[in-house]
C-alpha cells in the first residue's frame, strides 16, 4: 500500500464533494430523473435513445462512432432509434417475442449495437459473445442459454456447434452467402430493407431481464449472469460521477462488447448521459490506440491495465506524436492498476488514471477513484455513492481497518444481478450472509476509506500465522528490475511441505538463469518478509490471462497438478 496521495485532477467534476453526496444520496432521487417514474412505462431503450431522438434540438446529436480499417461511420440518436426500430420489426416478423433470447456472435461491427438496441426495444434478452470463443466454449454457453435466435456471419458459422443449437429457430446472418448448414437461415440485410423505422418500445417491469452476460471464466466455468432494465439507475450514476460524462462528452470504452464493460459502458451508460460513444473495431496496436484518441477528440477513455502495459512496451516516444489535448479523464478496470503503470501514464499522457472495481455480477462500477478525489496509487478508491462496502471475515463480520478480508457489498443496489441462468444454487452462494453480497475478492480498507484489492479468496496464502494475498507478493516481484509480470500460487509437497511458487515473465534485456531465479527469491524475502516460503521461480514467455486481462492463477495451479487447464 502506498500512503502518498496524488492531488485531485478536477475539483469541478460532476461529483464535486464525495463525502457530502455519499451522505445525501438516494436511489429514489435518481429514479425521479427517468420518465418512467411518472409514466410507469419502463424500457431502457426509451431512456437511453428515444428520449434524445425525439427531442428536436438533440435528435441530431452524434451518439455513436464506429471505426474499423481506417473507415469511420457515425450515427445520431435519431438514426440509432431508426436502426433499432428496424431490427425490432425484423424480430417481430420472425415471430420472436418478449422474453426470448438472442445470442450475438460477431466480431466488432456497428450491427452489434443496432441489434442489442433492437432487442431491448422488443423485450428480447440479448447475450453478446466473444467472437474468439472456441467450439467447446460455444457449445457450453449455447446449451445453457438455449437461444431462439442466433446472429452471426458466414465466416464464423463453421465454429458453431450444430448439435447444441436445437433450440435455435432461426440463424440470422449479417452477410451472404448463407452457409446452408442450419435449419433456418436468413439474410438480415435483405429483411432490413423492408423493415419500418418506427416502433414503440415494448413496455416492461423494471425487473424484467435486459441481457445475459457470460463470464470469462477467471474463477471457474462460465456462468450466465442476468441483468434487468432497472440497471439503468446504476449506469446513469456511474456514467455521470465515475466517468464524469455529460451531454456532448465523447467516451471511448475500449472493451469488447462480449465483456460486461463493453456491454454497459460502450452503450447504456454514455447514452443515458446524452454522450457520444466511440468503438474501435481494429485489433490493438499502440499507434491505433493513440490515433483513435486523437482523431475522435476523445474526452474520457475507459481502458484496462493490460492496455496500458502494452502502451508502455511501445515506448515513451509514441504518445508525443499525437495530439491528446481533448483527453481529460482516464479510467481503468480489469486488474489492479499498479503504481508503475499509474506513474507512467501520468508522466507520458499527463493525466492521472483512475482505477475502478466491479464485476459482471454487480452490473455497474461499485468502487472508484473519482476525478475530484485525491488518488492513492494502487487503490480501487471508494464506494460509489449509493453503494455500501465492507471488509468482512468468513462469518460476515466487519474487520478492523488494515485487515485483509473478503470485500462485501450491502444489498440491494439497482444493478446487482437478478440471477444466474439455470443455476439458483450458485446465485444464492453470493448472498449466504444475510444483507450482503460476497464478492469472493480479498481487500484491505485503510484509515481514509480507500480499498485495496488483494486477489481472490482461493488465492490466499498463509505465511506463519498471517494470511497474505498473492497480489502483495506479486507487487514486490514486479519491483525487481528483471521482472515484467508475475503470478504466485501456493503448493504442497511431501518433501518441503507448503510453499509458494512464482511464475514470472522477464524483460527482454535479461536472460533466464538459476542465478536470476535465486536473486528474485532473495529480493522478495528482503523486501517483504524473511518468512515468505518462496521455494520456486519459473520463467514463462507470458502469463495466462482472460481476454479481458485478468490473471488466471487457476490455470497455473492446474498445470502444476498435471490437470487440464481449461479454456482461457
Amino acid at each position: 500500500m502506498i500512503k502518498a496521495k496524488i492531488k485531485a485532477q478536477n475539483k469541478e467534476a460532476n461529483l464535486k464533494d464525495y463525502e457530502r453526496l455519499s451522505k445525501e444520496f438516494s436511489w429514489e432521487d435518481i429514479a425521479k430523473e427517468f420518465t418512467w417514474h411518472g409514466t410507469g412505462r419502463v424500457n431502457m431503450v426509451y431512456e437511453a435513445i428515444d428520449k434524445w431522438a425525439d427531442d428536436p434540438e438533440k435528435g441530431d446529436r452524434k451518439a455513436f462512432i464506429f471505426e474499423r480499417s481506417g473507415e469511420t461511420s457515425s450515427f445520431t440518436y435519431r438514426e440509432l432509434k431508426e436502426r433499432s426500430c428496424q431490427w425490432a420489426n425484423l424480430f417481430s416478423k420472425l415471430g420472436l417475442k418478449k422474453g426470448d433470447r438472442l445470442f450475438l456472435y460477431l466480431p466488432p461491427c456497428p450491427e452489434i449495437y443496432f441489434v442489442l438496441l433492437g432487442c431491448v426495444r422488443s423485450g428480447i434478452i440479448f447475450s453478446p459473445l466473444y467472437s474468439t470463443l472456441n467450439y467447446d466454449e460455444l457449445e457450453s454457453i449455447i446449451r445453457n442459454g438455449a437461444p431462439r435466435c442466433f446472429l452471426t456471419n458466414p465466416d464464423l458459422a463453421e465454429m458453431l456447434p450444430l448439435e447444441a443449437m436445437d433450440t435455435v429457430d432461426v440463424c440470422l446472418f449479417t452477410a451472404e452467402p448463407l452457409p446452408g448448414i442450419f435449419r433456418r437461415e436468413l439474410s438480415a440485410p435483405e429483411m432490413l430493407q423492408k423493415a419500418s423505422t418506427q416502433r414503440e418500445p415494448t413496455w416492461v417491469k423494471d425487473n424484467f431481464p435486459l441481457y445475459l452476460i457470460y463470464t470469462s471464466g477467471a474463477t471457474g466455468p462460465p456462468k450466465g449472469v442476468v441483468h434487468v432494465h432497472r440497471d439503468m439507475l446504476g449506469h446513469l450514476v456511474t456514467g455521470r460521477y465515475v466517468l464524469d460524462l455529460s451531454e456532448n462528452s465523447i467516451l471511448w470504452t475500449d472493451g469488447d462488447p462480449g465483456w460486461v464493460t463493453g456491454t454497459v459502458y460502450s452503450t447504456f451508460a454514455p447514452w443515458l448521459c446524452g454522450a457520444t460513444s466511440v468503438v474501435q473495431g481494429d485489433p490493438f496496436s499502440a499507434s491505433t490506440w493513440y490515433r483513435t484518441l486523437e482523431r475522435h477528440h476523445v474526452a474520457v477513455w475507459y481502458t484496462t491495465p493490460v492496455t496500458i502495459e502494452r502502451l508502455m512496451e511501445a515506448g515513451e516516444d509514441l504518445p508525443t506524436r499525437y495530439d491528446l489535448s481533448h483527453l481529460r479523464h482516464i479510467v481503468t478496470v480489469g486488474e489492479a492498476l499498479l503504481p508503475e503503470m499509474f506513474f507512467w501514464v501520468r508522466k507520458n499522457i499527463r493525466l492521472s488514471p483512475h482505477d475502478t472495481w466491479w464485476m459482471s455480477e454487480t452490473g455497474m462500477i461499485c468502487l472508484a477513484n473519482f476525478p475530484s478525489m485525491d488518488i492513492k496509487p494502487g487503490s480501487m478508491g471508494k464506494p460509489v455513492p449509493g453503494v455500501e462496502a465492507a471488509v468482512v471475515d468468513e462469518n460476515g463480520k466487519s474487520l478492523p481497518l488494515l485487515t485483509m478480508g473478503e470485500l462485501a457489498l450491502k444489498v440491494p443496489w439497482p444493478a446487482v444481478m437478478s440471477g444466474i441462468w439455470r443455476d439458483e444454487k450458485r446465485y444464492e452462494a453470493y448472498f449466504r450472509v444475510p444483507g450482503w453480497f460476497l464478492t469472493g475478492d480479498m481487500a484491505i480498507k485503510d484509515e481514509d476509506g480507500y480499498y485495496y484489492h488483494q486477489g481472490r479468496m482461493d488465492d490466499l496464502i498463509k505465511v506463519g500465522e498471517k494470511l497474505v494475498g498473492p497480489f502483495e507478493i506479486e507487487q514486490v516481484l514486479m519491483q525487481h528490475p528483471a521482472v515484467w509480470e508475475a503470478a504466485v500460487i501456493s503448493k504442497s509437497s511431501r518433501t518441503i511441505g507448503p510453499h509458494l511458487k512464482a511464475f514470472v515473465a522477464i524483460k527482454k534485456q535479461f536472460q533466464e538463469s538459476n542465478r536470476l531465479k535465486q536473486e528474485i527469491k532473495a529480493f522478495v524475502r528482503a523486501n517483504l518478509s524473511a518468512e515468505i516460503p518462496l521455494k520456486e521461480v519459473e520463467v514463462l514467455e507470458k502469463l495466462p490471462r482472460t481476454s479481458t486481462g485478468k490473471l488466471l492463477r487457476r490455470v497455473l495451479r492446474a498445470r502444476e497438478l498435471g490437470l487440464p487447464s481449461g479454456n482461457f
